[in-house]
């Protein structure tokens, strides 16, 4: 498979998601992606409305996190988390499932969760796209499929491999179990550790419909075009 730097771009989320990132890194954050053509930027929760202010008529999309990096705030914070993000203007959200509930096996706990998250979020947001966390690298190939499955059916549009604060980042073989446990009912966002074209290109040829990195313009400048 081979995509232009354009084409590349269009699937990519423009991430800045330290703790010391700034208001001018996001300010350069969104100039970059909309010189770039990135699908969205993705900041922290309190950055959502100087992005958004700052992407107007730009064509790039807003994302931000809830529950993040861990995923273990109560349910109702995540909830009022998904609200307010609605509210400063938020496009999309990457919610963080709770993994110490997954690792349980109480699927019916993860399942409500992201249906209660995705609710309020999309009260505001009627379009608003929801994408879970399930945090691969703490899970077994078995419970990969089982998160998937479970937060597809809580009404997720993607299920998000990794936050880039685990124990490691995206692989091929995440992708592939994501991919055969939800078919064509999810999109699936790679994230963490994604730095060149070449990786990028694998986990979208093993099923990936939207990459999460923080080197954006690393991985479309290795792109042909």
């Amino acid at each position: 498979m081979r995509l232009t730097r354009r084409e590349l771009a269009a699937v990519i989320d423009h991430t800045l998601l330290r703790a010391d990132a700034t208001p001018a890194d996001v300010e350069r954050l969104v100039e970059e992606a909309a010189e770039f053509g990135f699908w969205a930027v993705c900041v922290n929760p309190c950055y959502v409305g100087l992005a958004r202010s700052l992407a107007e008529g730009s064509g790039v999309r807003v994302c931000t996190v809830v529950g993040f990096p861990l995923g273990a705030n109560l349910r109702d914070v995540k909830m009022r988390e998904a609200e307010l993000a609605a509210r400063d203007g938020a496009d999309e959200i990457d919610v963080v499932v709770n993994i110490g509930r997954l690792k349980a096996g109480d699927l019916d706990y993860v399942t409500s969760e992201v249906r209660a998250v995705a609710a309020a979020f999309r009260a505001e947001r009627p379009e608003g796209m929801v994408k879970a966390i399930i945090e691969t690298g703490l899970l077994t190939e078995g419970e990969i499929a089982e998160a998937s499955r479970a937060v597809v059916e809580g009404g997720a549009d993607f299920v998000k491999t990794c936050t880039g604060f685990g124990p490691r980042g995206v692989t091929v073989e995440d992708v592939k179990i994501i991919r055969s446990a939800v078919g064509d009912s999810a999109g699936i966002k790679a994230a963490g550790g994604i730095r060149t074209y070449g990786d990028a290109i694998r986990l979208i040829e093993a099923g990936a419909s939207r990459i999460g990195t923080s080197r954006g313009i690393a991985v479309v400048s290795g792109a042909p075009g």
